[in-house]
């Protein structure tokens, strides 16, 4: 089986990111921010986050990390970066 790219990965996560997104209105947007662009509120937000800890198997985000992630990009470079510390760690993590 061959193994998946980065961008493959990136991709992935964007679509799983939009498709949840709760207002579909944002198309033709390159990155739009999750907030205003794509209308999370704070559940929406939440739970975003608890699905993508279940689909990459990561842990809890910490508030800060939380803080910094405004945009669609945010969440993609945020799950790529945890999920290049698991292999760094050995996939321990």
């Amino acid at each position: 089986m061959p193994q998946r790219t980065v961008e493959q990965t990136r991709q992935d996560i964007r679509e799983l990111v939009i498709a949840m997104a709760p207002d579909q209105s944002f198309a033709g947007q390159a990155d739009p921010e999750l907030v205003d662009g794509l209308g999370y509120h704070s559940l929406a937000l939440l739970e975003l986050a608890f699905a993508l800890e279940d689909e990459y198997d990561l842990p809890p985000i910490d508030r800060e990390h939380a803080q910094r992630i405004r945009r669609i990009s945010d969440v993609v470079d945020y799950v790529l970066t945890e999920l290049g510390n698991r292999v760094a760690d050995g996939g321990t993590r």
